[in-house]
């Protein structure tokens, strides 16, 4: 995660800086782009103060402590902000766009039409490049049988499907 750290009314440190940067380094597990993490510490009178903000995943999340240890801020504030991005993910996971969507349209495709043609229903899709672990969130909110999506890693076009056994499958092309 990448991290700027600014000090107001207080002397900077490289020790504060470096337990701040490794304190946000947890929140990277979350994110599967690169996050961004603004961090403002400044002291006022006996009142220590910590303000973070972290953006990343088309997710802003900010929170802000004070207390008399400027350690003690960090940790509370980063709590805070774990408990949002947590409470965020799962309301994504929740939300499952496209519940029953395109199952109906897909069945009348099959079979033969009244003059004993094949019919074949062709749907134009977008895909974003994701990897594999991406690609199977995305399977399980949208509760489909198979996802088309791009690779991130390869580069190339890659569909996963969800097998008779409740696992997964992966048809990916031959270098």
């Amino acid at each position: 995660m990448q991290t700027s750290v600014t000090f107001k009314n207080l002397e900077p440190s490289d020790r504060i800086r470096s337990y701040v940067s490794d304190k946000l380094n947890r929140f990277d597990k979350y994110f599967h782009n690169p996050g961004e993490a603004n961090v403002v510490l400044s002291v006022e009178k006996f009142r220590h103060i910590a303000e973070v903000n972290i953006t990343g995943d088309r997710l802003t999340i900010n929170g802000r402590e004070e207390t008399e240890d400027m350690y003690a801020a960090i940790d509370m504030v980063l709590d805070k902000l774990d408990k949002q991005i947590k409470k965020n993910k799962q309301k994504i996971r929740d939300h499952r766009p496209g519940k029953g969507k395109g199952k109906a349209a897909a069945g009348q495709a099959e079979g033969l039409d009244e003059e004993g043609e094949r019919r074949v229903m062709i749907k134009n899709i977008e895909y974003k490049p994701m990897d594999v672990d991406e690609a199977i969130m995305q399977m399980d909110l949208v509760e489909d049988n198979f996802l088309v999506f791009t690779n991130a890693r390869s580069d190339r076009v890659n569909v996963l499907y969800r097998r008779k056994d409740g696992h997964y499958g992966l048809i990916q092309p031959n270098p």
